[in-house]
């Protein structure tokens, strides 16, 4: 029996519910302690879309939009990184097919514009895919120095800055990884005094 409309929407609803159960790959490996989960991740990239430069002349609503959407298919493959040793093309397969799901539980337009939403983010097609992919590093490395700070332990997390270094393209984040890189080299300087 095919599920009734309200049956899929309450997949739709589960699936990004468990977006708040998947922890992010990367510090479950260095036992990062309370890792965020997608969840977390996704919804700070959203807050940090809203900062968009109005001078860019980037949609901010889309940003926005992109952010909520890019790892909505981890709700089913999971967070996959590197370290899963999952071919790059698999994870494509994997993350297209997960997308191709999520979008047939919601009404036609709007299974269409989450599909559209992702598969512009995935081949970055749009400027705002581009600044949000920023987002997307960017994140990462802020939530990496919060992480340092939380346990006292300077630098511990560097690989994550090592990993995105020289990758940024927009300007306004850009100009963010300047000023975090020198806020984090404050903090290393002054809890590594006399160690």
């Amino acid at each position: 029996m095919a599920k009734s409309n309200i049956g899929k929407l309450f997949e739709f609803m589960s699936l990004m519910g468990q977006l708040k159960r998947v922890k992010r790959t990367g510090w479950v490996l260095k036992h990062v302690n309370e890792p965020e989960s997608v969840s977390d991740h996704m919804y700070r990239m959203a807050t940090l879309s809203f900062l968009v430069d109005p001078s860019t002349g980037l949609n901010k609503e889309k940003c926005i939009k992109l952010s909520l959407v890019h790892d909505m298919a981890e709700s089913i493959v999971g967070d996959l990184t590197p370290a899963d040793r999952i071919d790059k093309s698999e994870k494509q397969i994997r993350e297209e097919m997960a997308m191709k799901h999520i979008s047939d539980l919601v009404s036609e337009d709007l299974g269409k514009e989450l599909y559209s939403l992702w598969e512009e983010y995935e081949h970055q097609t749009t400027p705002e895919a581009v600044f949000v992919k920023d987002l997307d590093k960017f994140e990462m490395v802020f939530q990496a120095h919060e992480y340092e700070q939380l346990a006292n332990k300077p630098g511990s997390l560097q690989e994550f800055f090592d990993s995105t270094k020289g990758k940024f393209k927009t300007p306004q984040v850009q100009e963010w990884v300047k000023e975090l890189e020198e806020t984090r080299a404050q903090y290393h300087e002054k809890n590594t005094e006399g160690t």
